[in-house]
């Protein structure tokens, strides 16, 4: 055979092997690309997002639209090949897989710590809303999660409102934290609470709960690797009681990245004229009760998913301005937000057209 040939032949061959190692082998990384992009304003599969009665609603025009990130399944290996054509596509962003799901953490996991992000998120939305419109909301702390084979395992359950902790009242979530640990590990620490059951009885008979009963439960050190502090083993969250109803109806959807966008929907629902003037804004970012906007990851395909769909305005968290100005979509203006008051601000220049001293995202944030 001559060597000319034979040179030819080995590199084909080596050629299919490298693509064959490239389709065969498994890599640890995962693909995370622009997800859907719904109108909180607006209906998805047949019915309207944002639901509310018991309080008079107003027409709406334009887009308010919350973004989403797709990502690749738990139990899913990319192969190289994959891998380097995520890389190489403009659309996508690959990234290691623990980076997504850490700690071996399997896919119903992540999705039912995503869907408790994506509840909380829904009530602090509506929390902040009407905070905004000046319409009382009745909160209180309770008992958000209780870990498995922790000493508050069996003594304390989800949705058992902390009134105090050793005598001391609770007003709001960090305060169980900071009162427990007081406490040396192996010492007891006593809750004040209202049962779930007896809460959800008062509600419903919409009266102030009266049964009250104290636990008390050993502390145990925690597993952090510096210094042990005392943990039961809970996380304490908030629950509300709205004087309406106000149901967000959207499947499929974790995390808590749309909560601007659903307050944005609720206020907009509940006040005459439209916020956005008919124009097309998208946007993202975490809320909490106080109306402080929070960053959000996969900022630069959000960006992507609505721009793709029309967009033209997009509010951002000030801390992904930086990270989003890198790379904005041709045509689509970033703007930047801390709190739902700034977000109602840019939303009053939008719509009157006057966009001049819009507070614009750079690459220096």
């Amino acid at each position: 055979m001559p060597r000319r040939t034979a040179t030819m032949l080995a590199s084909t061959l080596m050629l299919i092997a490298l693509l064959c190692a490239g389709v065969l082998i498994p890599v640890p990384y995962a693909v995370m690309s622009p997800g859907p992009t719904v109108n909180t304003l607006g209906e998805h599969d047949g019915e309207p997002v944002l639901q509310i009665a018991g309080h008079k609603t107003y027409g709406t025009s334009g887009h308010l639209n919350m973004t989403t990130v797709r990502v690749t399944s738990a139990d899913y290996r990319m192969n190289l090949v994959e891998a380097v054509y995520g890389w190489l596509a403009h659309d996508n962003k690959v990234v290691p897989h623990d980076t997504l799901y850490p700690d071996g953490k399997t896919e119903e996991q992540s999705t039912q710590e995503n869907a408790e992000e994506f509840s909380q998120s829904q009530e602090s939305a509506k929390v902040a809303a009407l905070k905004e419109l000046g319409v009382p909301v009745k909160s209180w702390v309770i008992v958000a999660t209780v870990l498995k084979d922790s000493p508050a395992e069996g003594r304390l359950h989800a949705g058992d409102v902390i009134k105090a902790v050793d005598g001391t009242a609770v007003k709001q979530p960090a305060d169980v934290a900071k009162l427990v640990t007081k406490h040396k590990p192996g010492e007891s620490v006593t809750f004040t609470i209202v049962p779930a059951k007896e809460q959800a009885a008062a509600e419903k008979a919409n009266r102030t709960p009266t049964k009250t009963q104290d636990v008390t439960i050993t502390t145990k050190a925690s597993n952090d690797s510096g210094a042990k502090r005392a943990i039961v083993g809970i996380s304490a969250g908030t629950d509300h009681t709205f004087p309406f109803s106000i149901d967000i109806k959207l499947a499929d959807v974790g995390g808590p990245s749309a909560g601007l966008m659903f307050a944005l929907g609720i206020y907009d629902k509940l006040t005459p004229g439209s916020l956005t003037g008919g124009k097309f804004v998208a946007g993202t970012g975490t809320i909490d009760d106080a109306g402080i906007v929070g960053p959000i990851g996969g900022i630069e395909l959000k960006t992507v998913g609505a721009r793709s769909k029309g967009a033209q305005y997009f509010l951002t968290p000030a801390e992904n301005c930086a990270s989003a100005a890198k790379d904005t979509p041709g045509g689509l203006t970033l703007v930047k937000v801390k709190t739902i008051n700034d977000a109602l601000a840019a939303l009053k220049d939008i719509r009157s057209g006057d966009t001049a001293d819009l507070p614009k995202c750079t690459t220096k944030g």
